[in-house]
């Protein structure tokens, strides 16, 4: 038993538990918190940001580049709420991070403190964070500590990853009691969750009789190192791959099996293969409505008539949006496994269907060519991807912003083994890929990340670039600049013909936007801007090579055409609408099959 204030009894935690650095803003709600890393006991890392969000997106890059949480921590009130959306972002992807933020002292509680949400309840923070954790927790006593933060790692390390937040009032960071510290392995389960042997028989017999089978790899996949069975499973038996936003990079790029991404930006090659199958094997995969083209039978899926053996370590999951032929809560790497163990030893052979999938790869690839070479100055989004790909090596990690960059990173971009292409996929958010770049590199210090995005998601958090510099974790950060949130506008022009709020203008209606190229130099940054089709690959090649924090801003036409819309996407279109879009809509939506 040692007497220690609550801050410390957090601090030596969270360094015998493993954390490799904390980040956030250290404002006067957790003085007594961060003043405890400071002790030679519990000294770990600190990463001051410059936006409380940024320090949560930060952790979340690091789990999806590592699989290991860190914590972020901010103050209460304005700094907790800045949160949110970082909360959300990892809550919707299933990623993990600590949240810690301070709270009003107890006996202050419901009088109005400073920065205080009080008039519907008193100290109302927690509830905003509800919704977009995994867990949370309000300690009253000092003695709570030890037993609430192994059951926050606990919530974070097993089943569905996850944020967990936990709310530390200030008096109980400050105070002193006699505890002991928890051993976090004896509060671990041991081991991964193996599935039920009669499932993974009734997924070989399904399999057994398949035609033309598809795997559907999502984020789950990843997070539980379910590639290397993933890869055994398509090979022995035949099996193209398909991956979801999240589930790109679990299986690599270059294999004749690999047959794109689905969903409504997927590839034309990946939602063929996908709706055209009659057995469905889906590893962590949640079935969102991007992913399945909004459950318009037939554009990425057709479930039923096509049988859905669907793997994930969360039961809500199976049969939420499609009816499972065989429904398997277990861990994806354990599922697979066995389903691979128990196939006929002899391989599958499927010459006319894999003729099919290298056609329809090979059409695909002449479509993506035109946009991805093209030497069109201003650039196209593709353009810069397949010639960043050209000078990276094989294992650096892409993290994609939101919008149009978003897209056709998924489209454009290869990758080739679990972890290196980061992209906030199911909440999309803007401002999550700086810090989330600069998270993966102190995670991975070793790889070459860059992150590429579009001017307007930049513009969110450009601070953040600063912390490339201040944490020694270089990153190449690559602007997409078009002057404005084109993938809205096009969304916009599709819909209605008209656009409004999306363009970066002056007064008199002419392209407004930053000098990137001289914001990335006043930050410490070695920045450059492209200024023509031949200087592209050495101005990347030269970033790429310098190891050195770089930015590089690249002039993207705005109206070169983001990524191909292959699949569809549930959009009302506005009752004044009256042409063949009205018609087009409920024609499709009277197709879809998530009911």
């Amino acid at each position: 038993m040692t007497v220690l204030t609550g801050g410390q009894i957090v601090a030596r935690t969270l360094r015998n538990y493993g954390v490799d650095y904390v980040a956030g803003i250290p404002g006067h709600g957790i003085w007594s918190l961060t003043d405890a890393f400071l002790d030679e006991e519990s000294n770990i890392p600190f990463i001051q940001t410059f936006h409380e969000q940024s320090a949560v997106h930060l952790a979340d890059g690091f789990y999806r580049a590592t699989g290991r949480p860190i914590a972020a921590v901010t103050s209460i009130g304005a700094g907790a709420s800045n949160t949110v959306i970082g909360m959300a972002t990892a809550f919707t992807d299933s990623t993990s991070a600590l949240v810690i933020t301070g709270g009003p002292p107890t006996h202050m509680r419901g009088h109005g403190l400073l920065q205080e949400l009080e008039r519907y309840t008193a100290n109302d923070f927690p509830k905003i964070a509800e919704a977009v954790s995994k867990r949370h927790w309000v300690v009253n006593r000092v003695e709570e500590l030890p037993f609430v933060l192994h059951r926050c790692f606990n919530s974070m390390l097993t089943g569905r990853p996850g944020p967990v937040h936990l709310e530390i009032p200030m008096d109980v960071q400050a105070e002193a009691s006699d505890v002991e510290l928890h051993d976090l392995r004896r509060r671990l389960p041991v081991g991964r969750q193996y599935p039920d042997p009669q499932a993974v028989d009734r997924a070989v017999d399904v399999l057994r009789a398949a035609r033309r089978p598809v795997i559907v790899v999502g984020g789950g996949a990843i997070t539980s190192d379910a590639s290397d069975v993933i890869l055994a499973l398509a090979e022995h038996w035949k099996i193209p791959v398909v991956t979801t936003w999240n589930g790109k990079s679990a299986f690599p790029e270059d294999h004749e099996l690999f047959a794109g991404s689905v969903g409504q930006t997927g590839t034309m090659t990946g939602n063929t293969i996908a709706s055209s199958a009659d057995v469905i094997v889906a590893v962590g995969c949640r079935f969102t409505d991007w992913s399945a083209s909004s459950y318009a039978k037939g554009v990425t899926f057709s479930i039923p008539p096509a049988k859905l053996i669907h793997i994930d370590i969360d039961p809500h999951e199976i049969g939420k949006n499609y009816p499972a032929e065989v429904g398997i809560a277990a861990d994806a790497q354990r599922s697979v496994a066995a389903i691979v163990d128990s196939l006929p030893s002899a391989p599958a052979d499927r010459p006319e269907y894999l003729a099919e999938l290298a056609t329809l790869k090979h059409d695909w690839e002449e479509k993506l060519a035109g946009r991805r070479d093209s030497d069109r100055f201003p650039f196209t989004s593709q353009r810069p991807l397949g010639a960043l790909r050209s000078v990276l090596p094989r294992d650096a990690i892409i993290v994609a912003g939101s919008g149009n960059t978003q897209g056709a990173v998924k489209q454009t971009f290869p990758v080739y083994s679990p972890r290196t292409h980061l992209t906030s996929g199911g909440f999309s958010s803007m401002g999550w890929a700086i810090p989330a770049a600069i998270g993966a590199k102190l995670g991975q210090p070793d790889r070459t990340v860059v992150c590429v995005l579009g001017d307007g998601d930049f513009l969110m958090t450009a601070q953040e670039i600063a912390l490339s510099v201040t944490t020694g974790a270089p990153v190449i950060f690559v602007v997409q600049n078009n002057a404005g949130y084109m993938s809205i506008r096009g969304g916009q022009r599709k819909q209605t013909s008209r656009h409004i709020g999306t363009e970066f203008t002056r007064p008199d209606g002419s392209p407004y936007s930053p000098d990137f190229a001289a914001l990335g130099a006043s930050f410490g940054i070695e920045s450059s801007k492209v200024s023509d089709a031949e200087s592209l690959e050495p101005t990347l090649r030269k970033a790429v090579e310098s190891g050195a924090p770089a930015l590089v801003e690249i002039p993207t036409d705005r109206d070169a055409a983001g990524p191909w819309v292959p699949g569809w996407w549930d959009f009302p279109v506005p009752a004044y609408i009256t042409d063949e879009r009205q018609d087009e809509y409920h024609r499709t939506r009277a197709t879809e099959q998530h009911l």
